[in-house]
């Protein structure tokens, strides 16, 4: 009997086992109709229902050999379902894109940015991106025209967020930390930026007052996703700027997938457009990357890998920049020998993992290693002319220098090389507790900086017949009167080789709440992060040191008619220094440095409306921050040297507010104003302006069409920034220096006929293999003005006076642009 008791328990027991095997599971990822992921959608199969994460990731059991209808819902899309019936243990991929369609429930309009606006986070569409024109077009391009976000070098990809600098931003591409080269020094030098527009898939921008999960920078956050690919597809472009090709790749079995992308850039439509005459031969290329990999329903592996190489070779022939007055207008004239070469050679590689637990915790791992060798050198001889022009129209000389106030020389020699080696590794963990309502972030990171460094520079002027001696040197000089007796030594020299190791901890941890205050609801983040590091390397043996960052931020959103949303953010942020940082004006390392603070407060208001029974938006921010341990710098293009010292403090104060929303029917556009001030005090010697205070901006992005022509499109992008503070000659003091460029206008129009797109269908049999084909015409500062980056300062003994010199960037440009998408 106990025998057969025993068969029969064991006999129930693998029938049980039969019965909960015969599942099968749906996996998939969801996106809407720009290839962005759908977070938070339900997913329902009989009595099962599963979410979907931040990446539109989902799984859920079914049961095996029956018909099953699988639904997918979510308050912002239409809903999708489709029938099937899988086999036993049975793994099936479901990949959707579900149209969007805003649901209202009573007076409030829900929206798939919903948890970002709650952040305070700036969303981008990438196919805006595409579309609005710019002299270096890309993620940047857009930046420039929101509040808050300040550039005068449409060359450049570098841009200063509230006061801050080009160092003091966050950059993300799929939650790894990229980074910029070292020894740029123009903007005419970069030639790309690291995101390849083509692959992007969502663009994220907070411009202060973010969250702990983010790193410690004191400005801003861009946080890039690349898109998944879900189907075989093959993207073109081509302008007299350069080209880009993009490929899409998935696997039968959808669990492989790959983008590639290759571009290559030419400047020199721009920069031949200056008023420097040049013989300009350089080359921007990269190859860029990104394989997925779902080795299971949890597990989820990526790489992201990216070569670049940029070679500028600049040969400066002549230049003749006129200024002054009216009454007295005078022009500086130049003749140059010599030639500058700097290339720049970067490796950049990434793993990341993301492990799946339950529907709760989530777990990722990142590790990211990035190599650059950088070399930047010149020796050009400048023979310039100041002088008054003659205005006498019909003369023989009209428009050339007749009487001349000073003449010179200026030798400039470099020879900097730089090899730098980032290693980082990271995890992060991810809990969602009380359904929903609450989460708990955390992350630890360790990175290893290993820096090789030689910086050789000088520079010799000579002012009519009389070399200038070095201004630290502080000999006084009466030439040509009475005859100078000093030591002989450049006007500058800057010699040094530095070998440093940076070793790095830091980690964060951050709780989000969501509940209700009344009838209101009420988000709150609190969190912090901590960071450890020491600067070591010859002859450097610098202290171990830990700053510690508290943030938070407080939203509530009123149970008003009005969709309106208010929020309050800020904290304690510090920034410790990089290796551009330690190393001061005379390229000596100081390893003691210590990290900039910062408090941050950010008050904003987000109402969402509509007009003309279409959607908009108005944000507004005010915020202050208040700077201590600042190390302070000077700018040159897009070259900062910092003094190394942190022997100053500041402040920052200003609004911004952003109105966009649909101008034009089915098209975004926005207009963006924003005030600030900023200014430093070193050493309690008062306050003066930052390099950054620009303090009026105004920016438009608009987009329209022909409707008697709806396949001609119409793009424009200005920007007005009032001037920057013009610098001062190097190793002057600041306090002594205070002028102004002048205000910096710029606008960029395209044209472009759209033979076809998901809106403008053709029945033209040549059109059926394209899914867009679009020709335009851009047209790049269309108003022709003269803008100034930075000022030359040409010396005359006899005066003893300083000119400043405006440098003026681009003129008006044409360019012709072809897109195709496969």
């Amino acid at each position: 009997m106990k025998k057969l008791i025993k068969l029969l328990i064991l006999y129930i027991f693998i029938a049980g086992c039969s019965v909960v095997a015969q599942t099968a599971r749906v996996k998939g990822i969801l996106l809407d109709e720009s290839n962005k992921p759908i977070e938070n959608a339900t997913i329902k199969a009989g009595n099962l229902t599963a979410k979907s994460n931040e990446n539109g990731f989902f799984q859920i059991k079914i049961p095996a050999n029956t018909k099953v209808t699988v639904e997918i819902s979510h308050v912002s899309y239409k809903k999708s379902s489709v029938t099937l019936e899988l086999k036993i243990n049975e793994d099936y991929e479901l990949n959707v894109v579900l149209s969007q369609k805003a649901e209202q429930l009573g007076e409030v309009i829900i929206s798939a940015g919903g948890r970002k606006r709650i952040e305070g986070v700036t969303t981008i569409e990438p196919q805006l991106i595409r579309l609005i024109p710019g002299a270096n077009a890309g993620v940047e391009n857009i930046l420039k025209t929101l509040p808050g976000v300040y550039s005068n070098n449409e060359l450049s990809t570098q841009y200063a967020v509230r006061g801050g600098n080009y160092d003091e931003n966050l950059v993300y591409v799929n939650e790894i930390e990229v980074y910029r080269p070292f020894l740029i020094r123009s903007g005419q030098q970069e030639g790309l930026s690291f995101t390849n527009t083509e692959m992007v898939s969502n663009v994220d921008f907070s411009a202060g007052g973010f969250q702990a999960k983010y790193g410690d920078k004191l400005s801003s956050v861009l946080d890039i996703t690349y898109r998944r690919p879900t189907k075989f597809q093959t993207a073109f472009d081509a302008s007299l700027l350069g080209g880009s090709a993009t490929v899409d790749l998935v696997s039968k079995n959808q669990k492989w997938s790959n983008i590639t992308g290759i571009r290559y850039r030419n400047n020199s439509l721009l920069v031949k457009s200056q008023e420097t005459q040049t013989n300009y031969t350089p080359t921007f290329a990269d190859i860029q990357t990104q394989i997925n990999f779902d080795a299971s329903t949890k597990w989820q592996w990526s790489f992201l890998g990216n070569i670049s190489q940029n070679k500028y070779h600049y040969q400066p022939l002549t230049r003749q920049t006129n200024f002054g007055t009216i009454d007295e207008p005078i022009a500086l004239q130049v003749a140059y020998d010599g030639q500058e070469k700097d290339e720049y050679l970067t490796f950049f590689g990434a793993i990341k993992s993301t492990y799946q637990a339950n529907e709760n915790f989530k777990l990722k791992f990142i590790g990211s290693a990035y190599h650059t060798q950088e070399q930047e050198h010149f020796d050009i001889m400048a023979q310039y002319r100041l002088g008054e022009i003659d205005t006498n129209i019909g003369s023989d000389t009209f428009g050339d220098v007749v009487y001349s106030r000073g003449v010179g020389s200026q030798l400039t020699h470099a020879r900097n090389n730089l090899d730098a080696l980032i290693v980082n590794a990271e995890v992060k963990g991810f809990h969602d507790i009380q359904k929903k309502k609450s989460q708990v972030e955390w992350g630890f990171k360790y990175t290893r900086e290993d820096i090789r460094d030689r910086i050789v520079e000088w520079e010799v002027i000579d002012s009519a017949g009389f070399s200038l001696p070095s201004p630290i040197l502080d000999i006084p000089q009466e030439q040509p009167y009475t005859p100078y007796t000093g030591p002989l030594a450049p006007y500058q020299y800057v010699r040094a080789t530095n070998f440093v190791q940076i070793n790095r901890f830091s980690g964060y941890a951050q709780w989000n709440y969501r509940t209700n205050l009344g009838s209101s609801q009420l988000w709150i983040n609190a969190g912090a992060r901590a960071h450890q590091w020491i600067v070591q390397g010859d002859n450097l043996n610098g202290s171990s040191q830990v700053v510690f960052s508290p943030r938070a931020q407080f939203v509530i959103k009123p149970s008003w008619e009005k969709d309106m949303i208010f929020r309050l953010s800020g904290g304690l942020y510090q920034q410790p220094p990089f290796y551009r940082e330690l190393r001061d004006t005379d390229g000596k390392v100081n390893p003691d440095v210590k990290a900039q603070k910062s408090y941050h407060f950010v008050l904003s208001n987000d109402y969402s409306f509509k007009l003309f029974n279409r959607p908009f938006k108005l944000v507004s921010e005010a915020y202050y921050k208040s700077l201590s341990d600042v190390n302070t710098y000077t700018i040159d293009n897009v070259r900062i040297r910092y003094r190394a010292n942190n022997d100053a403090t500041a402040y920052v104060y200003g609004a911004d507010i952003r109105l966009n929303g649909e101008f034009v029917p089915g098209t975004e556009s926005w207009f963006s104003v924003g005030y600030l001030k900023t200014e430093e005090n070193q050493n309690g010697r008062g306050n003066i302006a930052r390099p950054t205070d620009q303090r009026l901006k105004f920016g438009l992005l608009f987009q329209d069409y022909m409707p008697a022509l709806p396949n001609v499109k119409i793009y424009l992008n200005l920007v007005y920034n009032t001037g920057l503070p013009g610098g001062s000659p190097s190793y002057a003091d600041p306090y002594q220096y205070q002028l102004r460029l002048n205000d910096y206008r710029r606008a960029d129009a395209g044209f472009s006929y759209v033979f076809k797109d998901p809106s403008i269908q053709s029945t033209k049999s040549w059109l059926k293999r394209f899914k867009e084909l679009s020709l335009g015409l851009e047209i790049f500062n269309m108003f022709n003005n003269q803008n100034a980056i930075t000022n030359t300062w040409v010396r005359d003994v006899y005066t003893k006076s300083q000119y400043a010199i405006p440098n003026y960037m681009t003129t008006r440009t044409f360019n012709v642009k072809l897109n195709v998408r496969l």
